[in-house]
């Protein structure tokens, strides 16, 4: 099994949840696997723990990828990377497949020399977003990062600490006043690729903000952004 190649252009792609297609999502698997390929980046999800540590994972539980009801936010760093998923055969027979945390992801991130998508997916605090950002300014990689969130909020708690970090707002649909606000606040675009348009990228462009778009799957898909002057993809298996 490989990635499906395409006509990227000028667009940078970021592989989603780490290799997905390939690898379970979200595991250190998932993150080599995009490491050791031409990605430009690599996107994760990270949620805080019960016990105030951050674990990687992208739904609020285990349920889907290990068959485990285990919540995020209500277990222990501890527990949590006791948990064992499903490889993609459906089969629990690889020990290596568990919770990652943030400090893996991001040394994973780091040795391959790829950028940081880090998506915040708890509604953290001031004092969750400070300790966040020291992690990964431990590792001196605080300018390979591009911090992204559907909570608005986390963003501009981002900026309160660090003005000029990359960040990105995850929504659904480009209007005119979303624009306006991302411009203000100096945070750019991560959009639902299924609403978005040639006249929607320029746009954004004009107004001075980088576009990225998830979830791009096909070869069709792909190159037709790329055509369109988009400037990152997120995929699962697009290279």
């Amino acid at each position: 099994m490989n990635t499906i190649k395409f006509n990227k252009r000028n667009t940078q792609v970021i592989a989603h949840r780490g290799l997905s297609g390939i690898e379970v999502e979200n595991t250190n698997s998932a993150f080599v696997a995009a490491g050791n390929r031409s990605y430009y980046g690599i996107e994760t999800d990270v949620y805080k723990t019960a016990d105030g540590k951050f674990v990687i994972g992208h739904d609020d539980n285990y349920k889907r990828i290990a068959g485990e009801e285990i919540y995020l936010e209500k277990s222990s760093l501890g527990m949590l990377q006791n948990v064992v998923f499903f490889d993609k055969d459906g089969k629990k027979d690889r020990v290596d497949l568990r919770p990652s945390r943030l400090e893996n992801y991001i040394k994973i991130v780091k040795k391959y020399e790829k950028h940081a998508i880090l998506e915040l997916k708890s509604d953290f605090t001031e004092e969750e977003i400070a300790k966040i950002i020291e992690i990964v300014k431990s590792y001196d990689y605080l300018e390979n990062t591009t911090f992204i969130s559907f909570i608005y909020e986390n963003l501009q708690k981002i900026k309160a600490i660090l003005p000029n970090q990359s960040a990105q707002y995850l929504f659904w649909k480009v209007t005119d006043e979303e624009i306006a606000r991302l411009v203000r606040d100096k945070i750019d675009v991560d959009v639902w690729c299924r609403e978005l348009t040639k006249e929607q990228i320029e746009k954004c462009h004009a107004a001075g903000l980088t576009v990225n778009c998830w979830t791009v799957d096909t070869k069709e898909e792909g190159e037709k952004f790329a055509e369109w002057g988009i400037d990152y993809i997120t995929s699962n298996i697009l290279e």
